[in-house]
């Protein structure tokens, strides 16, 4: 957009210097008057030109600051997917901040409900002056995105304010469906991927991925006193809230982990049981197994120790996992 942009100025800038050097030449006396519309048509195209690329740094930002992971595996989608990729990921981030920077319950059940209105004026073309919800629209309107999606997350993570734990791991599924799946199937969309094969697979892999997120957050949640691990696996095994809340490292507490971290892997192997009849250009959108793989891995090396200081750092070659991935066209 900004490119085509940058083009008409310059075919603008290039008329006129024809213009006037034309005037130089036939007619030297001649005085060349600019009209009030078009010097108001080039200061707002420029005006706009800015505030796009503004938008559009923001998305860029947050995202990159607030899922990593997300901002590489955008990076490597096709360039016509690829800012509407990151704009939605900017949707899921604010959303999944609401929680954890707000003192009450309240203020961010408002918070939800400015989401929850700025979708609608984003489907009647008239969204807020908002860089995320600038650039949302931008991308509703290229891809055409379906709006349930977006507000199915937004109401997911507003029944999330109760700041509970998930009373089964049925319930963190459902959860991860609503919140993680949903995302997938925009991200689809953005693609111009429309099949039910790769659906179903994007079921499986927001579920793995809301099941791994529950799991990398533990050590942060317990930090502040907080635990949201299924409590039914919790009884299974006799391990307390107050367990995880000490970080505790015994056996029972690493059962817990264990039978978490199992699902989640079924589920990604159930998402590769479709890859055979999924679309290549479908792929994209799920490079991000590359990173549940990557933790699964690492928690099961350290014996589903979820408190272990490796698994609190950032694995380095994500990035060249991710495009090797992507270049070999597969998930």
């Amino acid at each position: 957009m900004a490119s085509g942009i940058s083009a008409k100025h310059g075919l603008l800038t290039t008329k006129c210097s024809v213009f006037h050097s034309l005037q130089r030449n036939i007619l030297p006396h001649a005085i060349c008057i600019q009209r009030p519309t078009e010097v108001k048509c080039i200061r707002a195209s420029t005006n706009s030109t800015a505030e796009s690329r503004h938008n559009e740094k923001y998305c860029i930002d947050i995202v990159r600051s607030r899922d990593y992971d997300g901002f590489v595996s955008s990076l490597l989608l096709p360039e016509d997917a690829r800012r509407s990729s990151l704009a939605l990921r900017a949707f899921n981030v604010e959303l999944a901040q609401v929680k954890d920077s707000v003192s009450q319950k309240t203020i961010g059940l408002m918070r939800m409900q400015f989401w929850k209105t700025t979708v609608e004026e984003i489907y009647r073309d008239d969204p807020p002056v908002q860089p995320v919800s600038a650039e949302l629209w931008r991308a509703v309107k290229k891809h055409y995105l379906t709006k349930r999606w977006m507000l199915r997350i937004i109401s997911e993570r507003e029944k999330d304010m109760e700041d509970r734990a998930y009373r089964n791991l049925q319930e963190l599924e459902a959860y991860s469906e609503n919140t993680q799946s949903s995302l997938l199937y925009l991200l689809l969309e953005s693609l111009g991927v429309k099949d039910v094969h790769a659906d179903h697979a994007a079921s499986h892999i927001g579920k793995a991925q809301g099941i791994v997120t529950c799991l990398r957050a533990t050590p942060y949640h317990s930090s502040r006193r907080k635990v949201y691990l299924p409590m039914d696996i919790c009884m299974l095994h006799r391990a307390s809230q107050e367990d995880f809340i000490r970080g505790s490292r015994e056996q029972n507490a690493r059962d817990v982990v264990y039978d978490i971290a199992s699902q989640a892997h079924v589920h990604l192997q159930h998402a590769r049981s479709f890859s055979k009849n999924i679309p290549a250009s479908a792929f994209p959108a799920f490079l991000q197994t590359v990173v549940l793989e990557d933790y699964l891995q690492r928690v099961r090396r350290v014996d589903f120790d979820v408190f272990h200081p490796s698994l609190q750092k950032r694995n380095p070659l994500i990035p060249i996992q991710l495009y090797f991935r992507s270049w070999k066209k597969t998930y």
